[in-house]
C-alpha cells in the first residue's frame, strides 16, 4: 500500500476515534498532522538505483519514467523499477539447416532495455517483457536463420554471418518493442557425427587439392627457369661462336707462345706443328732455368 495513502488512513483513524478518548481528544488534530507528514515525505522521495529507471503509476495509469537518483513525486503514485543493464538471454536450441538436418545450437543473445522506452514497455509488455518478448522472438529468428543455409555454413567460417543475419532480423522486431540487441554469440554448433566426418573429409580433400596446385605452379616455375638458363646459354654460345675466327685463334695462339716464350720457366719449344703454331714442352713445370 502506498505510504502517504496509509498516513491518510492513520491521521483519519486517529481524528475519529481520538474524540471518544480524553487524553486524545485536545491533540487529535496536531498528532494527525504530525503523522500524516511523517508518512508523506517517505512516499514523495524516491530513489532510483544505478542502471535502472523508474516508471511511475498513479491510479492504474502511466506517468512517464524518472531516470536513477533521488526525485520528488506525488505521493499518491507508486514507482516500478526496471533495468536497463546488458542482460544475456542463453538458447540451446534445435533447428533445422536447409537440407532438412537437425543442428543443435547455443546461442546468447545481449541486449538491454531502452531508458526512454521503458514507461511503454511497462505499459504494453510489463516487467516480464524477457519472458513475454525477448526469448519467443530470439527462438523464432534462431530457427528462421538457419533454415535458410546448410550445416556446412553453420560448420565452417560462416557462422559470424549467421550471427549477423540473427542480429539483423531480431534488432528489427525487438526495437519495435523497446529493447535494443547489442550481439548474438554463436558459442557451439553440434551436427551429427556423419555429416561432421563428411565435411572435414571435404576440408582436407580441399587442402590436398590446393597443395597440388602449388606443387604444380612452383614446377612450372622452376621448368620455366631452366628454358631461360638454357635459352641464355645458347645465345650465348651463338654469339662466341659468331665472334670467332681461324685467323683470330691463331692471332690468340700466337700471343699465348710468346707469353710463355719470355717466361723464366723451363720449358722446349717445337716450332712447325701440324696446326702452324708452336709446340711448348715443358717436363719440369715450375722450376726456373738456372
Amino acid at each position: 500500500m502506498n505510504l502517504f495513502l496509509l498516513g491518510v488512513f492513520v491521521a483519519l483513524a486517529l481524528v475519529v476515534l481520538g474524540k471518544n478518548v480524553p487524553q486524545l481528544a485536545r491533540i487529535r488534530w496536531p498528532l494527525a498532522a504530525v503523522i500524516l507528514a511523517v508518512f508523506l515525505v517517505p512516499s514523495m522521495v524516491r530513489m532510483v538505483p544505478t542502471g535502472h529507471v523508474g516508471v511511475l503509476v498513479l491510479f492504474g495509469k502511466v506517468h512517464g519514467t524518472i531516470p536513477e537518483g533521488v526525485h520528488l513525486v506525488n505521493p499518491m503514485s507508486t514507482m516500478e523499477l526496471m533495468s536497463v543493464r546488458t542482460k544475456e538471454v542463453f538458447e540451446h536450441a534445435e533447428a533445422p539447416s536447409k537440407e532438412g538436418l537437425n543442428v543443435v545450437l547455443d546461442v546468447s543473445c545481449l541486449y538491454h532495455l531502452l531508458s526512454d522506452q521503458a514507461d511503454r514497455v511497462y505499459r504494453q509488455i510489463g516487467v516480464n517483457y524477457e519472458e513475454v518478448v525477448v526469448k519467443p522472438q530470439f527462438r523464432a529468428a534462431i530457427r528462421g536463420v538457419t533454415v535458410r543455409h546448410e550445416a556446412k555454413d553453420l560448420y565452417t567460417s560462416s557462422r559470424e554471418l549467421i550471427a549477423d543475419e540473427i542480429t539483423r532480423d531480431l534488432e528489427e522486431d525487438l526495437r519495435q518493442r523497446g529493447i535494443l540487441v547489442e550481439k548474438i554469440l554463436l558459442r557451439q554448433i553440434q551436427l551429427p557425427k556423419s555429416v561432421v566426418e563428411a565435411i572435414n573429409s571435404k576440408l582436407a580433400a580441399d587442402q590436398d587439392a590446393q597443395r597440388m596446385r602449388f606443387v604444380l605452379e612452383k614446377e612450372k616455375q622452376e621448368a620455366e627457369r631452366k628454358r631461360i638458363e638454357a635459352q641464355g646459354i645458347q645465345d650465348f654460345q651463338k654469339i662466341v661462336s659468331q665472334g670467332l675466327s681461324e685467323q683470330l685463334l691463331r692471332w690468340k695462339g700466337i700471343e699465348a707462345t710468346r707469353v710463355l716464350a719470355e717466361s723464366p720457366n723451363a720449358k722446349v719449344i717445337v716450332v712447325g706443328g701440324r696446326d702452324g703454331l708452336p709446340l711448348i714442352l715443358n717436363p719440369e713445370p715450375g722450376k726456373a732455368e738456372k
